[in-house]
């Protein structure tokens, strides 16, 4: 009879041995699988990331930018799947077009909006809380391009910024002042809109960004027909490289 009990201890021993290595196995698993999800949602972004001194630094095509509390002529674009496109505003061609962009975006405005107006070879347009192109901010602003008799010389090329508003023929004080949050992209170049809206900025770096967005499908009414969102839109700063 000792000697079966011995033997029995032996075997709960064992037992155990097995499940703690079954389980070491389970945890190993689970992580190998979450790292292999996380790479395959992250494969497409066209940015990389590092930890400095707790703050979050963003590489793209080797340029480094940091978030900033602080308001810059300098933003970030990311759209979820595809990555980051770093945009430079410009107060000296577009003040009031500018500084009311700057004010929505340090409100986080735009984070979690779609494109809702996506036609490619053209542009891809945002900015509507509905989501629909009928809605915008609360305020509008004045129309900074020289049919409304401003001079405005940042012409509509590849990834400028400019703002989107109400159109009629013959075009009223009402339309002409009617941009509120509505922006648009630029996918291509387009002279035309010239002297018609107000640019007021430019993408740097990130223009697969743009390509990507712009070649989705989409419906009858330019909407893409899978949502194309913009996670959020921050102030940064060139990153100098201090505190690494």
């Amino acid at each position: 009879m000792k000697n079966k009990k011995i033997k029995n201890n032996n075997e709960k021993d064992n037992n155990k041995i097995l499940l703690i290595s079954f389980g070491v196995l389970l945890g190993l698993f689970l992580l190998i699988t979450l790292i292999v999800v996380l790479n395959k949602d992250n494969k497409n972004l066209n940015y990389t990331t590092k930890l400095v001194s707790g703050n979050e630094v963003y590489n793209i095509e080797d340029h480094e930018f940091i978030e900033s509390d602080k308001e810059t002529d300098l933003v970030k674009i990311e759209v979820d799947n595809y990555g980051i496109m770093i945009a430079e505003l410009y107060p000296d061609i577009a003040p009031i077009t500018v500084k009311n962009f700057k004010k929505l975006v340090g409100k986080k405005f735009y984070d979690g909006l779609i494109f809702h107006r996506v036609i490619k070879d053209f542009m891809i347009q945002t900015g509507d809380p509905t989501g629909t192109g009928t809605g915008g901010s609360d305020e509008k602003i004045k129309g900074e391009f020289s049919l409304n008799g401003v001079e405005n010389n940042l012409s509509h090329k590849r990834g400028v910024l400019s703002m989107a508003r109400a159109g009629s023929v013959p075009e009223t004080e009402e339309t002409l002042n009617s941009a509120s949050s509505q922006i648009f992209i630029m996918h291509k170049d387009n002279e035309s809109l010239d002297g018609s809206y107000a640019a007021f900025g430019k993408v740097l770096y990130g223009f697969d960004v743009i390509d990507k967005v712009a070649n989705v499908s989409t419906n009858e009414n330019d909407k893409p027909y899978v949502d194309q969102v913009i996670k959020s839109i921050r102030f940064v700063s060139v990153f100098d490289g201090i505190g690494e």
